[in-house]
């Protein structure tokens, strides 16, 4: 359940809401609105607010499009880090499809990461192999139940993506 103004919130961004419970995913336009409003977060606070979205810390990953070979960006959450290395899970959702960013670094792994308010920093992003899944799966479900809900919601495995600082 979602405190009232939490879903009103929920329904201003574009989430359907019933019975207390927010549903779905947001629209694909709405989501690059909710991500420049994000931005805009970042950039009037100075960094000061935007950095933690329900309760994970926030990143602002940039690939390169794999059909227009322009830099994309996205605001994205990582529920497990470790040491230097951040996973990102490729959720959309639990939409049918992988969301874009995923198929850019799939198919060019080079990519730039903004972590925690610092500078940008060349990454290569790692889809995990299902051994390394099936070992971190059960630790982003058991602290963020919503990614157990989204892999329910789907016939697709929703891929995890460690990304890794370039050496």
């Amino acid at each position: 359940m979602v405190s009232p103004a939490g879903r009103n919130v929920a329904a201003l961004l574009g989430f359907a809401v019933v019975a207390g419970t927010v549903l779905g995913m947001p629209s694909d336009g709405m989501l690059k609105t909710m991500n420049t409003l994000h931005r805009g977060l970042l950039k009037i606070s100075r960094g000061k607010f935007g950095w933690t979205a329900a309760k994970m810390p926030v990143l602002e990953l940039t690939t390169v499009g794999r059909k227009s070979g322009e830099k994309r960006s996205v605001m994205l959450t990582s529920p497990y880090q470790d040491g230097d290395s951040i996973l990102i899970v490729a959720s959309k959702g639990g939409e049918p499809t992988h969301p874009a960013w995923f198929l850019n670094l799939r198919d060019d792994p080079a990519v730039e990461v903004a972590w925690k308010g610092g500078p940008v920093t060349p990454m290569t992003a790692r889809v995990l192999d299902s051994r390394e899944r099936a070992e971190l799966w059960p630790t982003v479900t058991a602290k963020y139940a919503n990614y157990g809900g989204y892999q329910e919601k789907t016939d697709r495995e929703i891929p995890l993506v460690m990304l890794e600082p370039v050496s």
